[in-house]
Formats: structure tokens, sequence, C-alpha cells
């Protein structure tokens, strides 16, 4: 049985306790008001910070002048793309925006930050514990014999989808109107599907309406829970079970498990990635995006089974896992980085090819206002692997794989961060105390909920049949 260390429990009480006290000081110093906002500006000026990314300061007609220069120089009218900074210009709808429009739009990317910063750290953890589930249910389908040695390790990692979902939807809830807490999902504004409101009313969030609105959000968002979770619980209960039992009923019960949950985790995930992601920007839409996340969460989930694999074996457990495995899991963590440059590549090329306005703003304001996150993000989720694990000696080095995961981890994250922020706080980015903040969050609890099952079960699933083979699994 593995025994949760104290020093490691410690470092996740601590991480959780330093980021929720970053996060609630990122809040505390959130802005309440214009006139807060522009002595907060005039603040930062006179320090010699001005208006540059990586500080909460934006100048309101620069952005305006920016944001129609990029109408201009892609061929067309600018799309009202979901509350980003190209669905604020100093046009609205054919309405000109008077200047305390702008500041009160600014006002609302300030106040979305935290919130932003919390939503991005929590969609991550998320969607590591939701690609680990698909990986260990592909597992179980196929009836592998390499991986059952790494089983409860997988099962550890899933039983995060609890807590994770479970946070998702209360950011959903919080992000509701009526609670007046933020301005996240900008289509939730009543506003944009008032017929009478003439300066608001944005037609293609109305036509939208029937799937985007509240009600069927959150019905939604609970029913892809629902089905996370309730193979998370069963799998592990049919898995612990076949420990002790005299044939190999339960084992026959998660293979017609993993076979439903997979038909049914392809369909919720595209949706959940329609829901929970692109609906940041309601105006565009990509057939590839739920895909992309896809692969996006799977080699994310994969890294991190190699890392507490890692780990566990150097604290002296896992004693049948060899550089056989790992060297399997670098190959999955390489292939599926090449996958997900695919699907980048077909989605973005696709889109600026065509060069359609309200198609090919979204990667227009990423290029000109996130460029150190959206190409970082190319190099460290293509290049690196792409040098580092293609090499087949390296997939059996594990500070390689260590220095890898952690690298392919940071680039998934500001692959989200390029999903997210664009849309909910514009050209105001930062990686500062509320990003990192969220981060230290989400990783003790993250560490505290996986680590905690793994001492409920031994890390070996002794009756399962293919454990001889995957004992004796070599490369």
């Amino acid at each position: 049985m593995y025994t949760f260390s104290n020093r490691l429990r410690l470092f996740a009480i601590a991480s959780f306790v330093v980021g929720a006290i970053m996060v609630a000081l990122s809040f505390m110093n959130t802005p309440g008001t214009v006139e807060e906002m522009k002595a907060m500006h005039a603040a930062h000026d006179a320090h010699g910070h001005g208006a540059s990314h990586g500080t909460e300061t934006h100048d309101a007609d620069k952005t305006a002048n920016h944001s129609d220069h990029k109408a201009e120089t892609h061929g067309g009218e600018s799309h009202d793309n979901a509350h980003s900074e190209t669905a604020h210009h100093a046009t609205d709808g054919g309405h000109h925006k008077s200047q305390a429009d702008i500041d009160k739009h600014h006002l609302d990317q300030l106040q979305n930050k935290p919130w932003a910063a919390v939503y991005v750290a929590a969609f991550f953890f998320m969607m590591i514990a939701l690609g680990v589930l698909a990986f260990y249910a592909i597992q179980r389908a196929a009836q592998a014999g390499w991986s059952p040695l790494l089983f409860r390790v997988m099962e550890g990692i899933g039983a995060y989808i609890i807590p994770g979902t479970i946070i998702i939807i209360a950011l959903i809830v919080l992000s509701f109107p009526s609670l007046h807490l933020n301005h996240l999902f900008h289509w939730m504004d009543p506003d944009l599907i008032d017929k009478t409101n003439e300066l608001k009313y944005d037609k293609l969030t109305d036509g939208k309406s029937g799937w985007l609105n509240t009600t069927a959000f959150l019905v939604r968002a609970i029913i892809y829970s629902t089905i996370w979770i309730v193979y998370s619980i069963l799998s592990r209960r049919f898995s612990v079970k076949q420990d002790n039992s005299n044939d190999n009923s339960n084992f026959k019960k998660n293979f017609r498990l993993a076979a439903v949950f997979l038909v049914l985790f392809l369909i919720s995930e595209s949706m959940m990635s329609w829901d929970w992601i692109m609906s940041f920007d309601h105006h565009w839409f990509s057939t590839l995006f739920g895909w992309y996340v896809f692969a996006s969460m799977f080699v994310s989930g994969i890294t991190v089974i190699a890392l507490i694999t890692i780990y566990l074996k150097s604290r002296g457990y896992l004693e049948y896992v060899n550089d056989s495995h790992l060297h399997d899991l670098a190959k999955f963590m390489f292939g599926i980085s090449i996958f997900w440059t695919y699907l980048w590549f077909s989605q973005f090329m696709l889109i600026w090819y065509s060069n359609i306005p309200e198609e090919v703003t979204y990667f227009i304001t990423r290029i000109d206002d996130y460029t150190l996150p959206f190409f970082g993000m190319l190099g460290l989720n293509l290049i690196f692997p792409l040098l580092i694990l293609m090499n087949s000696d390296f997939k059996r080095l594990n500070w390689i794989i260590v220095i890898a995961g952690i690298v392919i981890l940071f680039g998934h994250y500001l692959d989200v961060f390029n999903m997210v922020m664009p849309a909910t706080v514009g050209a105001q980015w930062s990686l500062g105390l509320a990003e990192v903040g969220a981060i230290l969050l989400f990783l003790g609890l993250f560490i505290f909920v996986v680590f905690t099952t793994l001492t409920k079960a031994p890390l070996m699933a002794k009756r399962n049949p293919f454990i001889e083979e995957s004992k004796h699994f070599h490369y």
C-alpha cells in the first residue's frame, strides 16, 4: 500500500493555501469603478509602466485604433467577437461607442482577470483528469497487456474529475449575469438578445440562444460531469473488487463499461469544449475544436501519468514498472504532441488562408495581442517535444521525461490561457499574481486528491488477467 508522505502532503497544503492567498489578493486589487481603474492606470504610468502587455493598463484610444487597423488590414469589417478586443471597437454594431462605454468595457476586462485566471487553472487540471480517464478507458477497452501496472495511477488521477468538474460548474454558476460577479461569458448578457435594445442587440447571439442560454448551459454541464464522474467511480470500484475476486467478472464489467464510456466521452467532450471554451468567443466556431481540445487534454493526462509513475518509482513503489513502460508513455507524449500540432495547423491554416473576417479575427487577436504566449505555446508544445522525445534512447531516461513533461504541461496551460484570456480580458493579460496563485491553488488540490486516492488500494491490480504480461513487458 502506498503511504502519502508528510512532505508531499505538506507541499500540497502549502501550495493550496499560498495559491488561495494570492488569488484573494488579486481579487482585492481589482478596481471596482472606472475612477479606481483610471487611478490605477495613473499610478502605473507614474512608475513608468505605461500601456503594455503583462500589465493591467491599456489605452482606450489605442485599442479602438488598433482594432480598426485589424479590420482594414484583414479584408473586411471585423465582427463583434465574443467580448474580445475585436468585439469592442470604437464602433459596435454600427453604433459609435462613447469614451464612457470604452472605459466600462476595460473595467469589465480588469474585473474579469482574476476570474479568468482561476477558470484557466481550474479547466487545465480538470482536463488532465479527463484525459487520463479517456486513456484509461482505451486501455481497458483494448485489453492492453502492457499497462495494467499503471492502472492504479490512472485511477488516482481520474479521481480528480469529481472536484474538478464541480469547481467548473461552480464557476459557471458564478458567471450568471444575475449575480453580477463577472463578465466571463459575454453571451450571457441578456441585452444581446433583447430586440428592443438597439444599442446592444446582437442577431448572431440571438440566433444561438437556443443552445447558449444559462439553463441549457448548466444542464449540459451537469450531464457531462455526471458521465465522467460515474465512470470514474464505477471503473475504480470494479478494479478494486477484481483484486479479491475468484473470477474475471469485474474485469469484464470494466471492459464493457469502458466501451460505453468511450462513446459517451467522444460526444460529451466535444460538446463540453464548445460550451466551456469555445463559447467565450461565441461568434467564432471551428469544426475541429473538439478534437483540438481533446488532443491537449490527452497529451497532458499521459504526461502526468508518466510524472507520477516516475515519482512513485523513486519512492520505492511500482517495482515491476520498468523502462519499457516509461518508454511507451514517452512515445504517447511524443505522438500526441505531433497529433496536437497537426490539429492546430489544420485549424489555423484553413481559417487564415480563407481570411473570412469573422473567423480570422480569432487568430489576429491572439497573434497581435498575445504574441509571446501564442508563439511560446507552439514552441513548447511542438518544437521541444520534437527535439527531445524523437530520440528513442531519451524516452528511457527518467530525467529527460520529467523535463519534457514539465515543459509540455506548461505549454498546454498556455494553450488554455490563449483560448480563454483574449475573449475575457482582451489585451490586458499577464502571468501575474492571479495566474500563478490559481496554478498553485489547483496544483495543491490536485496533488492532495490524487495521492490520497492512491493510498486507498494497492498500487498493483494483482488480479487483472493481464498483470503478468504487464510485469514482463519489454520493448
